[in-house]
């Protein structure tokens, strides 16, 4: 069996119904170099199935640079190295038998930026689906297009104009179809960076309600530099933060402390975290 179905068959064989593992991503001794330049260093993170997990820490910490590693989306950068263990339910996502493709169809993300093509709203979802098979007719597309749309509580507003551009959307609602587009592959995981940053607070609150509301379908990681935002909506949050090595003459991102968000925003175990929470730098 090839490590490829072997990936599929975790996800979606029978072993998973009967015994379902809680873990779904994970990182071991995570190291990650641009060049020669160290931007994090062991990091270890467990992502818990059906929750969201919030990363927060000040610019240049290396948070989004974790995130990217859990899709590989770090493989399209040339000088990016990464060594450690990243695991998908038990299975390696580094392994060369891994189709990195396959890897970013089970885990989505949505980026900072609200990015639709510049395609109609109904091309937009329907396309994802068209070009890794799951549906080739119409009405199945359609059908798809309607349930993403549902899922990404969008479809009310664009219902009836569906055919026409997605670039006519509000900024709140081209990050909603993003969404949408991004579960319409069914993808396992949804990672999120910093999807709010550029939105107003009305289409921030609707945002945040919206993985509230997804995340009994999916395991969601959130990179935020709100504070209150990974207080409102996560269930877990890790705390990341730069450090020096001085030997070395290099800086580098790590986490500091990984926990309920509830312990973090309340008890937090570093001084670090405390000093982050409270603003006392950052």
């Amino acid at each position: 069996m090839t490590m490829i179905n072997t990936l599929i068959d975790v996800r979606d064989g029978e072993a998973l119904v009967a015994a379902p593992q809680p873990i779904v991503l994970e990182a071991s001794e995570l190291d990650i170099h641009y060049g020669e330049h160290w931007a994090v260093r062991d990091v270890d993170i467990a992502v818990e199935q059906n929750r969201i997990t919030a990363m927060i820490g000040p610019s240049g910490c290396g948070k989004s640079t974790v995130l990217r590693c859990f899709n590989r989306m770090n493989d399209l950068i040339e000088s990016a190295r990464v060594s450690g263990s990243v695991a998908y339910h038990g299975v390696d996502l580094y392994d060369k038998a891994v189709d990195p493709v396959e890897v970013r169809r089970r885990i989505g993300m949505v980026f900072q930026k609200p990015n639709p093509f510049p395609k109609s709203i109904w091309e937009n979802i329907a396309f994802g689906p068209r070009v890794a098979g799951i549906a080739r007719s119409k009405a199945d597309l359609d059908e798809i297009v309607e349930r993403s749309l549902r899922k990404a509580a969008l479809w009310d507003e664009v219902k009836d104009r569906l055919g026409k551009s997605a670039m006519g959307l509000s900024g709140g609602q081209q990050q909603r179809l993003c969404i949408a587009r991004a579960i319409a592959v069914d993808p396992d995981v949804l990672l999120m960076d910093e999807p709010c940053s550029a939105l107003d607070p009305i289409a921030t609150a609707r945002i945040e309600d919206l993985m509230r509301e997804i995340k009994e379908d999916f395991t969601i990681v959130i990179v935020t530099h709100n504070m209150q935002q990974a207080a409102r909506v996560s269930d877990r949050t890790a705390f990341f933060s730069a450090a020096v090595d001085e030997a070395a003459g290099v800086r580098y991102g790590h986490l500091v402390e990984f926990a309920e968000t509830e312990k973090i925003f309340s008890n937090p175990e570093d001084e670090r975290t405390e000093n982050y929470i409270t603003g006392r730098f950052g």
